[in-house]
C-alpha cells in the first residue's frame, strides 16, 4: 500500500492511493484533514455544493443501514450551495454522513465545492471515489491544536471514500481487493481565490 502526497505549482493537494494484495482484503482509503478556509472563527458561514442527490442512511451507532436515501428538501441535500450553518440547523446537529456521489464511473471528476466568503478562499474537490463523507466538528474541547483547545466547528472535513460498512451491504460497491488486481483512487482539493 502506498500513498502519496504532493502539492502542485497549481494550488492543489494531491493524494494517490494505491494498493496490492496477496489474499481478499477488505479496503477503505480516505483522508481525515480538517479545513477552514476562513480567515478566522468557525466553518458555520461556508458555503458547501456537493454532486450527490442520494446519502448512506445509518442507525445510532452511525452503522449504514443499506438505505440510500434522497437528499431533495431535507437537511442534507447540498446539491445546491448553501451555507453548512444552515444545514446544521436543518438537521438540528452536525453532520457524519456519506454522501453517494451521482458520478460513479470511478474517473477523476469534480464532486463539491467548499468557499469562504468572507475570505474569498475556494476549494474544489475531485475524486475518483463512490462517496465522500462530509463531517463537522460539532463539539467543543475534546481535541488539542498546536496551543489550545479546538473549538467546535473550527474545521470540516471532506472524505472521499468507498461507501462505510460496503463489504455488509451487497448495494454498496465493492469493497474486496483481491490478489490478481490493483486498487488505484485519487482525490485533489484545488484551491483558488474568487
Amino acid at each position: 500500500m502506498a500513498v502519496t502526497y504532493a502539492v502542485t505549482n497549481n494550488n492543489e493537494l494531491k493524494i494517490k492511493y494505491e494498493a496490492k494484495t496477496d489474499a481478499p482484503t477488505v479496503i477503505n482509503f480516505t483522508n481525515h484533514a480538517y479545513f477552514n478556509l476562513a480567515n478566522s472563527g468557525d466553518i458555520q458561514n461556508h458555503v458547501l455544493q456537493l454532486d450527490a442527490d442520494k446519502f448512506t442512511v445509518a442507525d445510532e451507532d452511525l452503522i449504514p443501514t443499506g438505505e440510500l436515501r434522497n437528499v431533495q428538501n431535507i437537511a442534507f441535500d447540498f446539491t445546491t450551495p448553501k451555507t453548512i450553518g444552515e444545514g446544521i440547523t436543518e438537521n438540528q446537529g452536525g453532520f457524519d454522513t456519506n454522501f453517494v456521489l451521482n458520478d460513479n464511473s470511478n474517473s477523476l471528476r469534480k464532486v463539491g465545492e467548499l468557499s469562504a466568503p468572507e475570505s474569498g478562499r475556494v476549494m474544489e474537490i475531485w475524486t475518483t471515489e463512490a462517496g465522500l463523507q462530509l463531517f463537522t466538528l460539532d463539539f467543543d474541547g475534546s481535541l488539542f491544536g498546536k496551543t489550545e483547545l479546538i473549538k467546535g466547528y473550527a474545521g470540516v472535513c471532506l472524505e472521499t471514500q468507498n461507501f462505510p460498512d460496503a463489504p455488509n451491504q451487497s448495494n454498496f460497491p465493492n469493497a474486496v481487493l483481491r490478489p490478481d488486481e490493483k486498487f488505484e483512487s485519487e482525490t485533489i482539493y484545488k484551491f483558488k481565490v474568487k
